[in-house]
């Protein structure tokens, strides 16, 4: 059977609704993506604001001259205002002064499960937030630490880390020993109580001045920190010489001081202490606090 070419009568005839409802869906298709966008952009901009009136509270009460960094986690932002629970928030901020001595701490804080009712937050009152758990965490500088008596005696202090096992026995077997690493009740690497601590700085010596090095323990105790010297060298770091005992008896109360942790930021006990180069870092928790906890003015 011969086939014949096929006209332009022969194809099936388009249907004009066709066109309509594809034109339809592709309009709704864009508006429902503007409403996304809009609904977006309306929770990032609700979350800026509610960081920003925290962050202002958060100034106040550390005494700040800038704002703190406030992030606000978790998204959509709408959800935790509406319901007033929020996962978790971060508070960080530098330059946190205590009292003539401590003038430039840094702070950060780790807020979770945290009640703010949003009539609170957008009337700007914080007092009653609610923190189920804070995480924070204290650095103070060497410049700081500088001042803090007697160690205000010493001239150009550093500060750097140094193994427990050296600050107690020096250039022996015994102190060239790792320490033992603590670990937290997950069995995790942590930091411990206590670190090793080595100032340098310089001190008057029969009427010279003299670089010396001390080697020291930082503990915390209760509500407060304390650095324990141990030991004494003359010199610097290409060179050292062991301190005579007398002297050493005459200088390493210089080296001796405490901090009341009571003053610091946040009403978290320190339970860990690290060392860094030129600062120490106090971290601590504490369950069931309110924002009003942030505040420098509390503690004796």
């Amino acid at each position: 059977m011969a086939s014949r070419p096929v006209t332009r009568d022969d194809r099936p005839a388009s249907n004009p609704g066709d066109g309509r409802r594809g034109r339809r869906v592709r309009r709704w298709l864009i508006v429902l993506g503007v409403l996304v966008l809009v609904l977006v952009g309306a929770d990032f901009g609700a979350a800026a604001f509610a960081e920003h009136t925290i962050s202002q509270k958060a100034r106040a009460q550390l005494g700040l001259s800038d704002d703190p960094s406030v992030t606000i986690h978790g998204f959509p932002f709408t959800v935790q205002a509406l319901s007033g629970d929020y996962s978790h928030i971060t508070v960080s901020a530098d330059g946190v002064p205590v009292g003539s001595e401590l003038r430039d701490l840094r702070v950060s804080a780790e807020l979770e499960d945290v009640t703010a009712p949003l009539s609170d937050l957008t009337s700007g009152n914080t007092k009653a937030v609610k923190i189920g758990k804070l995480t924070g965490a204290v650095t103070i500088k060497a410049a700081d630490l500088a001042r803090v008596s007697p160690l205000n005696k010493i001239q150009n202090l550093k500060i750097e880390q140094s193994t427990q096992a050296y600050v107690k026995y020096g250039d022996t077997d015994q102190g060239k020993q790792p320490d033992p690493t603590p670990t937290n009740a997950d069995g995790e690497p942590a930091d411990g109580t206590s670190a090793g601590l080595r100032i340098s700085g310089d001190v008057q010596v029969a009427g010279q001045k003299v670089e010396i090095f001390c080697f020291a323990l930082i503990q915390l105790k209760e509500k407060s920190i304390s650095i324990v010297p141990y030991r004494l060298q003359f010199g610097n770091d290409q060179s050292t010489t062991i301190v005579p005992e007398a002297v050493q008896k005459a200088l390493l109360p210089n080296f001796r001081a405490s901090i009341n942790t009571a003053r610091l930021p946040m009403s978290v006990t320190p339970t860990a202490v690290r060392v860094d180069s030129g600062s120490v870092t106090l971290k601590g928790e504490a369950r069931d606090v309110n924002f009003a906890d942030l505040s420098t003015n509390h503690g004796g």
